[in-house]
């Protein structure tokens, strides 16, 4: 596919600025949040019986550990597949 223009000159995509992050990797700061946000999350902390800043510091803390946990449960998923020479023996064990 040709371009009209020479690559170097084209302009960037619209969405290359952005970070592609997870949401659980992102940092919940109370500066960050819109106001229908804070006062949510305020609620949330005052039903658990704290600030707002803890409650994000435990939010975050615990979203991080999801994160890990889900990735732990992935690696543990996948089982090597047997080598070439594995699947031979295998092979030649088995009765005709």
């Amino acid at each position: 596919m040709r371009y009209a223009q020479p690559v170097a000159c084209r302009k960037p995509r619209r969405w290359a600025h952005r970070s592609l992050t997870r949401v659980s990797e992102r940092i919940m700061d109370a500066k960050k949040l819109t106001e229908g946000q804070r006062a949510y999350e305020a609620k949330r902390a005052a039903k658990a019986g704290m600030s707002l800043d803890a409650w994000l510091r435990d939010k975050e803390k615990r979203a991080k550990a999801e994160a890990a946990e889900a990735a732990k449960v992935t690696l543990a998923e996948a089982p090597k597949k047997p080598g070439f020479f594995s699947r031979l023996l295998e092979r030649a064990q088995k009765p005709l």
